[in-house]
């Protein structure tokens, strides 16, 4: 007989202390028939399963029963690698009670990658998606040197001499089997990210239910979202950002969590749910305001010029809010008529008509992009951190405040400074505990007093805003000793929307040069809006006349906004997209700049070439 879910009587008064099991189980017992994850099928028809709150608890002791079948116990790692699919999302939840700790791996990683994974968390058990996934792991299993043992498949046909995953779920529960779950510690590890790499192995980064607990806290400080809120789960769980957002935060929320497996169809399920909340890092703003110009470039005159003066009104009344003032009531009427009779319509035909909160992070967004948003009335709350500060460490907020082009004020778990080389530190509550060893143990990454010098250079404005510059280790030193950072010029470089991607090289050389991608979706509609006909698809493009001439203005066109230094002198444009798959973008979307140095090695040398 199941036991009745515990209530909020049982939680610790400090809400920090709380730990995921027991914000489960009080949501199953406040909030039982709230929807809290669906998904869609696989079925011809897409058609939606949902379980609610006291579904999922009684789900996730099932599956814990399984795995504990298995030998799974407090403080055992697990990993997994899946998409965003029900069971990848429910083992997490099920191993956490259990007092294990899931650890998610990112889908391209490879078996080297997955080797030292296993190797450095000691795993001995990997819950895997399909045949595809088996392949890659399987090298881990024969490797003598590897603790791994075995692996749970979830797709029956990819099953052959591996647990079924369906098998969990027919474990029978012990008797007193209750006694054994949720009984988490505040201070225990709750999960391990491993960091995706751009360079070097991945780090694993030891997170606790408290430092979790903590930045759940601080960001519901700085949003302002209904209850219950819909969120549209995309990014992979090996991500902080979607851990936090996708998992941690709608236990926090008792939210409704909405899994799509498939990045690539995002766009679908944002215009069927119209979420009131959309996150997405800077490349996929860029790709959704990149497919909206393409539209806007095809529209007759007469239609875009009503779209502009609408566009005009939104970034005013923006502009107002921004200033933290009030915006007159003559600018608030034509911005409501605006919203109501263009941009609204405009909004919805994409889902974003009832978005209240955007947000980006993970990389410095292109100002540009965050303009061409305020034009519809959506200012995206750009934020900054890293997976060692349990995601966001600052924040733009429609409550404390925003500067478009910053990445905000910090949260209240955190403090941060700069250091007299420009370096960012932080410190504070939701600070990581440290990198796992293999013995276990748990290395600290912080100085004497607390500060983690996180890698990232910028500035902190008389408001206390902070404004990124780049990575410390991507900025470029020229032969004269210049610095450059390289992010400032590529996001000059990418606001022409033929542009859709851009790397600058020029480290210990006299001058800067640049690899430039076509934009998959803008370039096409420039064509056609310019009557450019080109064999041979993108690569065609790249090749025509035309488009070189107004890559070249733009190009000019950025250098008249950069420095002298900072002026791009040469460029070679490609037209094959960068991405995970082809491994120039990490699983997160940021540039691997060494992997794309060393393919495009005689390209780049080239262009120093007389």
């Amino acid at each position: 007989m199941t036991s009745a879910p515990r209530t909020t009587g049982d939680l610790p008064d400090d809400p920090a202390d709380r730990t995921l099991p027991q914000l489960l189980v009080r949501n199953a017992g406040d909030h039982p028939r709230l929807p809290g994850l669906s998904w869609r099928s696989a079925a011809p028809d897409g058609a939606w399963t949902t379980l609610s709150w006291a579904e999922i608890h009684e789900r996730t002791r099932s599956l814990a029963a399984g795995y504990r079948a298995l030998g799974v116990g407090r403080g055992d790692h697990v990993l997994m690698m899946m998409a965003n699919r029900p069971e990848h999302w429910l083992s997490d939840l099920a191993l956490v009670r259990l007092g294990a700790v899931p650890v998610s791996v990112y889908g391209t990683a490879a078996p080297e990658q997955i080797t030292h994974i296993a190797r450095n968390c000691r795993a001995r058990l990997a819950v895997v998606e399909g045949a595809a996934q088996v392949a890659v792991w399987e090298p881990s299993l024969a490797d003598v040197g590897t603790p791994l043992e075995r692996l749970v498949v979830v797709e029956p046909d990819a099953q052959d001499g591996h647990f079924p995953y369906e098998a969990l779920l027919r474990e029978p529960v012990p008797e007193q089997f209750a006694k054994e779950l949720d009984t988490a510690r505040p201070e225990d590890p709750l999960t391990v990210v491993y960091t995706s790499g751009t360079t070097g192995e991945p780090k694993g980064v030891v997170l606790t239910h408290r430092q979790v607990m903590s930045n759940a806290l601080a960001l519901d400080a700085v949003v302002e979202l209904p209850p219950h809120v819909d969120h549209i789960c995309y990014l992979p769980f090996a991500h902080i950002a979607e851990r936090m957002l996708g998992i941690y935060l709608p236990c926090h929320r008792a939210s409704h969590v909405l899994l799509c497996a498939d990045p690539t169809r995002v766009g679908e399920v944002v215009r069927e749910v119209r979420p009131a909340q959309f996150f997405g890092v800077p490349r996929v703003w860029e790709k959704l305001s990149a497919a909206v110009r393409a539209v806007l470039s095809l529209m007759p005159a007469e239609q875009r010029a009503v779209i502009d003066r609408a566009f005009e009104v939104a970034r005013e009344h923006v502009a107002h809010r921004e200033r933290g003032e009030t915006p007159p009531a003559e600018l608030e009427e034509r911005y409501l008529r605006a919203r109501e009779d263009v941009l609204l319509p405009m909004l919805a035909a994409g889902g974003l008509d009832r978005v209240t909160w955007s947000a980006s992070a993970s990389a410095p967004m292109p100002l540009d992009v965050v303009r061409f948003w305020a034009g519809f009335g959506i200012v995206i709350m750009d934020a900054w951190g890293l997976t060692e500060t349990t995601g966001v460490a600052t924040a733009n907020s429609p409550k404390a405040g925003f500067r478009l082009g910053s990445v905000g004020r910090p949260v209240e778990s955190v403090e941060i400074r700069v250091a007299e080389d420009g370096e960012i530190l932080v410190r504070g509550s939701t600070v990581f505990s440290g990198y796992l060893r293999p013995d276990g143990s748990v290395r600290s990454a912080l100085d004497a007093d607390g500060w983690l010098a996180t890698g990232d250079v910028g500035r902190v404005d008389e408001d206390g805003y902070l404004w990124l510059t780049d990575r410390k280790k991507e900025m470029i030193i020229t032969s004269t000793g210049k610095n450059v950072s390289p992010a400032l010029v590529e996001n000059a470089l990418k606001e022409h929307p033929l542009i859709g991607q851009a790397m600058v090289h020029g480290d210990n050389r006299s001058y800067l040069v640049a690899l430039l991608v076509l934009d998959a979706e803008a370039a096409p509609a420039w064509a056609a809006a310019n009557g450019v006909e080109a064999r041979g698809g993108p690569a065609g493009l790249a090749e025509h006349p035309a488009v070189r001439a107004e890559v070249d203005r733009a190009v000019a066109a950025a250098n008249t906004r950069l420095n002298r230094t900072e002026q791009v002198k040469r460029y070679e444009l490609l037209s094959q997209e960068w991405g995970p798959a082809t491994g120039e973008l990490t699983p997160s979307l940021k540039m691997r700049r060494r992997v794309i140095r060393d393919k495009y090695a005689d390209e780049l040398s080239g262009l120093y070439e007389d």
